[in-house]
C-alpha cells in the first residue's frame, strides 16, 4: 500500500543523519517526513485510538513552526551548537511519537489491550518528551513569529493536559479480559464475553484473524521466551476467537507465517486466484458475493450462517446476502486441474445451497414442534437436546431462531416443573450468545420470566439465569430492561448467598448492569456494596479483582461514595495494598484514587490506617497501572501539610 512506502521512507529519515544530527535543514525537513507519515498510519488499534489521533493532531500543529525555521538561514542553522542540539532533540521527540503510533497501528490488539496501561505510560512519556523539546527551542534566537510561538504554546498546553487527565480505561474491556484470563474461573457466560470482546477489540472477520496472528509472530520474535506466560494467553485468546470466528485451523506462533491449509497446496502450484480467502484452499464451487469477492459456496455460506454480515476479507458491510456461481472462475479452475491432473476434493451432497445439511434442518424444525407437544417426557427431551444444539456452534442458534424456537422456549420459561424451566433458561442463554438472538429473546417477554427463576429455580436454574440475563445486557436497551424488571435485588441475593459459580455469573451480570447510572443507585439500595465487601474478605474465592472492580464502578456514583464511606471499607482497601496479589493491589488503588479524588475524609483515613509507605513501595514494584495509580495518590497526599 502507498501509504506504508510513505511509512519505510520516513524510517529511512530517522536515521538519515548522522549521530550529532546532521545539517540543521536536514533535520527539520527529516522531523517534517515524520509528521507527514505519521499523518498516513491508519487503522489504530480501539484501545489506543483516541489517543493516536489526539497526539497526531497535537504534532500537525507544529508543522508551521517547522516551516519558519526551515526558512531561516542556513548557515545560522549550522553554526549555532545550542540550535543543533535543541531541533535533534526535538527530532528524537518526535521519533519517539512516530514509533509508539506504529505500534497501535501496527500490533497485536491482543497484547495492546492486555497493556493499554503501559501503553498509556508510553503516551506520557512521548507528551513529557514533546514538550521538554519544545520548551529548550531558542524561539528568539530563531526569530520565530508571534503567531507561531502562540500555536506552539497551545501544543504544549494540549500535551499538559493529556498527562493530567484521569485515567480513562474501558473498565468492561478490562474485566471482560480479566475473566477470560482467570484460570480458575467457571462461569457459564464465557461465550458472550468473549463476542463483545472480540466486537471490541475488531477481531470478527477472518482477514481480522489473519492479520492479529501475524502481528503476534511479530511479538513473539521481538519480545523472547521470558514472556511465555503472556505469549501463551494471547495464543489462547487468538484460538477462542478463532474458534467464535468458525477457523478451527491451529495456530502456530513459532511456525512460518504461511497457513495449515495453505501448506495441504501442492507445493504453492495453484494459483492464489483459485483458493477460497477464508479456507485458502482450492475452490469447488465459487460464488461472488455482493463486495464483489468470490468465495467457496459452503465457507462464505457458514460465515453468513454466523450472522456476519460483512465481507471476510475486505470487512465491507454486504448490501444483500445473495450468491452468484463464478462460473468464469470454475471453468478456469476445471481446466487447470485437467491441465495439471489435479483432482478437486469432492462436494459434500448433503449440503444445502444455504450451507446448513437437510439432517440438520430435519432435526431442529421436529424439535421445535416437540416443544409444544402436551406429552411432559417429548417436551422434556427436546428442550435437553435444543440446549446442547445451541451451545455447539452459531449455525444451530440461527437455524432454532429462524424456525420459530424462541417463543416456545420463552412459554416454556413458566413451566412448573424445575428441571424445564433449568433447561429452557440454559437454552436461551447459549441462543443468546447470538446478537439478533438477544433481541428475539427479550422482545418476546422472556427477562421477567427469567429473574423469577433466578429468585426460585434450582441451584443451576439460578446460576444459568444470571449468566443469561448478563448476556441480554450486552444490549444497553436490555441493562435498562433487566433494572426496570427489578432484577438487580435477585442477582445481589445470588451474590451473597449462592454457589461459587452463582457468586460469579452474578458478579459478572452486576458489573455489567452497573455500567447504566440509574442501575447503579439500584445496585446499592439492593445491598451490593455489603455483599462485595464481604467477597473481599473471602480469599478462598478468588473474586476480590471483580469485586474490586465493580466497586470501583460504583464509586463514580454519590450514593456508592456515601455508602463505602460509611464501611469499614477503607481500612480493608489498605489491607489490600498491603498484602494482595499485584492484580489485587492495582486494583484496590484504583478504588482508593477514585474515592480520595472525592472525598478527603478519606484519603485522610486511609492515612491513618498506614497507606503511605505501601504506596510509595508499590510506586516501585506494582503493575504499571498500581505505579501509576499509587503516584496519583501520593501526589494528591502532599497537599497534606503533615507529610513528608
Amino acid at each position: 500500500m502507498e501509504w506504508q512506502k510513505v511509512m519505510e521512507r520516513g524510517e529511512r529519515a530517522g536515521v538519515s543523519s548522522s549521530s550529532n544530527g546532521g545539517d540543521g535543514v536536514d533535520v527539520v525537513k527529516e522531523m517534517m517526513d515524520v509528521i507527514e507519515t505519521v499523518g498516513l498510519y491508519v487503522g489504530y488499534r480501539r484501545t489506543q485510538r483516541k489517543e493516536c489521533l489526539n497526539l497526531v493532531r497535537r504534532l500537525k500543529l507544529l508543522v508551521p513552526l517547522l516551516e519558519e525555521i526551515k526558512e531561516i538561514d542556513h548557515h545560522k542553522l549550522s553554526s549555532s551548537e545550542g540550535l543543533k542540539t535543541s531541533l535533534v532533540n526535538l527530532k528524537k521527540a518526535l521519533l519517539g511519537a512516530k514509533k509508539l503510533l506504529k505500534k497501535c497501528s501496527c500490533g497485536s490488539k491482543i497484547y495492546l489491550a492486555m497493556e493499554s496501561e503501559a501503553v498509556m505510560s508510553s503516551f506520557h512519556a512521548v507528551y513529557d518528551r514533546l514538550n521538554q523539546a519544545l520548551d529548550d527551542l531558542q524561539y528568539d534566537e530563531l526569530g520565530i513569529s508571534v503567531e507561531v510561538k502562540e500555536q506552539v504554546e497551545l501544543t504544549r498546553m494540549q500535551l499538559k493536559r493529556a498527562k493530567r487527565r484521569t485515567d480513562t480505561q474501558d473498565i468492561e474491556l478490562a474485566m471482560d479480559m480479566m475473566v477470560v484470563f482467570s484460570k480458575k474461573d467457571d462461569r457459564n457466560a464465557d461465550s458472550a464475553i468473549l463476542e463483545r470482546l472480540a466486537s471490541k477489540l475488531e477481531l470478527h472477520t477472518i482477514s481480522d484473524l489473519k492479520a492479529e496472528e501475524v502481528a503476534v509472530r511479530k511479538l513473539v520474535k521481538q519480545r523472547g521466551v521470558q514472556n511465555a506466560e503472556s505469549i501463551q494467553q494471547i495464543k489462547d485468546f487468538l484460538g477462542k476467537f478463532r474458534h467464535i470466528a468458525g477457523v478451527d485451523e491451529t495456530i502456530d506462533l513459532d511456525g512460518p507465517i504461511s497457513s495449515k491449509s495453505l501448506q495441504k497446496c501442492q507445493s504453492l502450484l495453484i494459483p492464489h486466484e483459485f483458493l477460497c480467502p477464508i479456507t485458502l484452499e482450492i475452490m469447488v464451487d465459487p460464488v461472488i458475493v455482493a463486495s464483489g469477492q468470490t468465495y467457496e459456496r459452503e465457507s462464505i455460506q457458514k460465515w453468513l450462517n454466523s450472522n456476519h454480515r460483512t465481507c471476510p476479507k475486505t470487512g465491507q458491510i454486504l448490501d444483500h446476502l445473495s450468491l452468484a456461481p463464478n462460473f468464469a472462475l470454475r471453468n478456469l479452475i476445471l481446466q487447470w486441474c485437467e491441465k495439471n491432473k489435479y483432482e478437486l476434493p469432492k462436494k459434500d451432497s448433503c449440503l444445502r445451497s444455504d450451507g446448513f445439511s437437510a439432517e440438520s434442518i430435519e432435526e431442529i424444525s421436529f424439535l421445535v414442534q416437540n416443544l409444544s407437544s402436551h406429552e411432559f417426557e417429548v417436551r422434556r427431551e427436546a428442550v435437553m437436546n435444543i440446549r446442547m444444539l445451541a451451545k455447539e456452534n452459531p449455525g444451530n442458534r440461527i437455524l432454532i431462531a429462524n424456525y420459530g424456537g424462541i417463543p416456545p422456549l420463552v412459554q416454556l420459561l413458566s413451566y412448573q416443573d424445575s428441571k424445564i424451566q433449568e433447561h429452557t433458561v440454559t437454552a436461551l442463554l447459549n441462543l443468546s450468545i447470538d446478537e439478533t438472538n438477544k433481541r428475539l429473546v427479550a422482545r418476546e417477554g422472556a427477562i421477567p420470566a427469567i429473574i423469577e427463576i433466578l429468585q426460585n429455580g434450582t441451584d443451576e436454574a439460578r446460576e444459568n439465569s444470571a449468566a443469561a440475563l448478563f448476556s441480554l445486557s450486552m444490549l444497553d436497551e436490555n441493562k435498562v430492561l433487566i433494572g426496570a424488571l427489578k432484577g438487580i435485588r435477585p442477582l445481589v441475593y445470588l451474590l451473597q448467598n449462592g454457589t461459587v459459580r452463582g457468586k460469579k455469573d452474578a458478579a459478572t451480570a452486576l458489573f455489567n448492569l452497573s455500567l447504566n447510572q440509574t442501575n447503579k443507585s439500584r445496585a446499592i439500595k439492593a445491598g451490593i456494596i455489603p455483599a462485595l465487601l464481604c467477597l473481599l474478605e473471602e480469599n478462598n474465592l478468588g473474586m476480590i479483582d471483580e469485586a474490586l472492580s465493580i466497586l470501583l464502578l460504583l464509586a463514580s456514583h454519590p450514593e456508592g461514595r456515601n455508602e463505602i464511606g460509611r464501611l469499614s471499607f477503607i481500612e480493608t482497601l489498605v489491607g489490600i495494598i498491603r498484602n494482595g496479589t499485584p492484580k489485587n493491589k492495582e486494583c484496590a488503588a484504583s478504588v482508593l484514587l477514585e474515592l480520595g479524588l472525592n472525598n478527603s475524609s478519606i484519603i485522610l483515613a486511609a492515612l491513618q490506617y498506614g497507606v503511605y509507605e505501601h504506596l510509595a513501595e508499590l510506586t516501585k514494584n506494582g503493575t504499571n497501572r498500581a505505579q501509576r495509580k499509587a503516584n496519583s495518590l501520593l501526589q494528591h497526599m502532599c497537599k497534606y501539610e503533615h507529610l513528608p
